[in-house]
């Protein structure tokens, strides 16, 4: 019976030393190229290119290149040129026949970023990056271009087919240029993506913004693509992780208005970071991390540092405010709707694996986190408001989180965890509907001021971006379509058409709170129409109502008192103060410049505000009917009719 240590004989049993092979020169990489750059696919196809663009990244980062050209052309055939240093040329001193170039680009392990003398930081660490390249290309050619002399050589699949070749004098030009074809019997038919490519080349540029970035491809190869890749661009970002941020969450909501963004030096001279963050109000958060312009999308120790750096710095800032329901944050709260991008340059980095997925130095914890702690600390202390609202926000979602755990009624819990998810509705938390009120504002800014001014037991706010669909003038689709709206009746929770139920109405009130200008009386009618269309049944039943904000403030001295327009403004002034008295007036540009305390004293306190219900009288249904068709209706000739009929009774125009 032959088993594990059986004496099974068969074929394979004359195993002697010369069965061993040894794998010489880039012969390894040939045989097993997933080992250095992840596999043959399109993915390790474009890690090629990162290897080539990582090189003359250093250069830049080091201080010695000011551009990177990278050119796509047909055929497989990539470029990358820089106008640093070059690769040297003269005779290695260990291998007295060689060139510096040709050991570089045929022996592994073997370049400048071992002792740290020729680059203080850099991407390229194992010595195989462009060696790894050579080895898997049909072809690559080389040009250096080094103390006013071109030099030139040619390789295929990791061996020279010419020697290093004095190509004669050569003016403004210095700097490598590697231009190399993937060879197809390691890769198949697999090719350059010019979309990937350009966003390669973008995101480094982003990354050091001390670089310029020329991208060119073959026209003929942009043809029939779904994206907008440019023929040609140059790409420079001055603002660095800042302007790579603000690009790509420019149309989402944010918590605050400004970015936390900066630089710094990490402890002891080991390095530096950058970074940029905004909280965002929907959607999912990200952190793209990088170490030493390598994208790091797994993270790692220096993402651990960043991470307890924020959460250390709220919570130190809410015991400073003395709030007690900090202690109940974790990091889940703070950063699941954080969109960040790190970046830090070290010395010596450690990293998983050749394809740098994930950092592994155990230090870099240590340093991001000091260095981006103090300054996390500075920039919540110089802003107090700010901070307050980013820990109002925070501790919102911690009672959320809480509250989700332990209620047990599925349907509010339900229709919280849908829109709560995405940053929408800051619910309340009493359980008696009757009870409650929702506020429907407009814009983050105003919700931010609202959930802030809010009675957390019994007031809920929805913030609505910016002017919802006409109802009365959009077909079917488009209303089912409107995710503003679909939200909105997610959180009434009532329905609507025939599956409408008044019962499951959510809040005894539904208080429409817009700015108290010409936007925001458009807003409100807006909403109004909506309420009348779709769900008459709530306004029938008194559920509707209008908030009436202040447009003015009157101030003197330590007296303050506020006016609703114009006419209010000038009588108070004539009844608050004595004549001739200076009287300070401020206009609010909107509900999100109010400060919260100033927003629940004239708007959303119960026992000092004024609100109108919005109602349809039975004996009026026509009347009504065709006011609302003339002005939200799809006949402009009907509004038309409108404005002249009563042009002359028009005293001021607001616009």
């Amino acid at each position: 019976m032959n088993d594990l240590f059986g004496g099974n004989q068969g074929k394979g049993s004359d195993y002697s030393a010369k069965d061993i092979e040894v794998l010489e020169g880039l012969e390894p990489v040939r045989r097993r190229p997933g080992m250095y750059i992840g596999g043959t696919d399109e993915t390790a196809l474009h890690h090629l290119a990162a290897e080539l663009l990582d090189n003359a990244m250093d250069e830049a980062v080091a201080g010695h290149a000011s551009f990177i050209e990278v050119t796509l052309e047909p055929d497989n055939w990539l470029t990358v040129r820089d106008n640093g240093r070059g690769i040297p040329v003269d005779p290695h001193p260990k291998f007295k026949n060689l060139s510096a170039l040709e050991v570089i680009l045929t022996t592994l392990h073997s370049g400048g970023k071992f002792g740290g003398k020729v680059y203080a930081t850099s991407g390229g660490l194992h010595g195989v990056g462009s060696s790894v390249v050579n080895a898997l290309s049909a072809v690559m050619q080389v040009e250096v271009a080094r103390d006013r002399v071109l030099w030139k050589q040619s390789y295929a699949r990791g061996k020279p087919t010419t020697k290093l070749v004095n190509a004669g004098p050569v003016h403004n030009r210095r700097g490598t240029s590697v231009r190399f074809k993937p060879d197809p019997t390691v890769f198949g038919g697999v090719g350059f993506s010019p979309a990937r490519l350009y966003r390669l080349c973008r995101s480094k540029a982003y990354l050091f913004r001390g670089v310029q970035i020329r991208w060119a491809c073959d026209p003929s190869l942009l043809r029939g693509a779904k994206d907008d890749t440019p023929a040609e661009a140059v790409l420079h970002f001055p603002g660095g992780l800042r302007d790579s941020l603000e690009a790509e969450i420019s149309e989402t909501p944010r918590v605050l208005p400004e970015f936390w963004s900066a630089q710094a030096d990490l402890p002891g001279d080991t390095g530096r970071a950058e970074w940029a963050a905004a909280w965002l109000e929907e959607g999912e958060g990200f952190i793209h991390s990088y170490c030493n312009t390598i994208a790091t999308t797994q993270g790692g120790t220096h993402e651990a540092g960043f991470r307890a750096a924020l959460l250390k710095g709220l919570r130190a800032w809410g015991e400073q405010r003395g709030n007690r329901r900090t202690a109940q944050v974790v990091a889940e709260d703070l950063l699941g709707p954080i969109a960040a991008k790190l970046s830090v340059f070290l010395r010596e980095p450690q990293f998983q694996g050749q394809t740098k997925e994930k950092l592994t130095s155990t230090e870099a914890a240590r340093l991001v986190e000091t260095a981006l702690r103090d300054r996390f600390d500075h920039w919540l202390a110089g802003n107090p408001t700010q901070a307050d609202n980013l820990l109002a926000f925070v501790i919102e979602r911690a009672e959320e989180r809480l509250r989700r755990r332990e209620v047990k009624d599925t349907a509010r819990k339900s229709a919280t965890r849908r829109l709560r998810l995405p940053g929408k509705l800051t619910d309340c938390t009493r359980e008696n509907a009757a009870e409650t009120e929702i506020f429907l504002v407009e814009g983050d800014s105003a919700g931010g001021s609202a959930k802030q001014a809010r009675n957390r037991e019994t007031q809920a706010v929805l913030p609505l971006r910016g002017k919802i669909l006409n109802v009365a003038s959009a077909s079917a689709d488009k209303l089912r379509q409107n995710q503003e709206l679909k939200d909105l009746i997610e959180a009434l929770g009532c329905g609507v058409g025939d599956r409408f139920d008044r019962a499951k109405l959510r809040y005894g009130r539904i208080i429409i709170m817009t700015d108290a200008d010409v936007d925001g009386a458009h807003i409100a009618s807006l909403l109004m129409t909506f309420f009348y269309r779709e769900l008459p049944e709530l306004v029938r039943n008194g559920h509707v109502y209008l908030a009436q904000p202040p447009l003015y403030r009157l101030t003197q001295g330590a007296k303050s008192v506020y006016a609703m327009d114009d006419a209010d403004r000038e009588a108070k002034t004539r009844r608050e103060f004595k004549a001739g008295a200076k009287v300070e007036v401020s206009r609010f540009k909107g509900l999100g410049e109010m400060p919260p305390s100033q927003l629940k004293e004239t708007t959303m306190d119960p026992a000092k505000r004024t609100l109108l219900k919005v109602v349809a009288p039975p004996d009026e249904r026509a009347a009504t009917q065709q006011l609302v068709e003339s002005l939200m209706g799809r006949r402009p000739e009907l509004r038309f009719q409108f404005i002249q009929e009563r042009a002359r009774t028009v005293e001021e125009v607001d616009v």
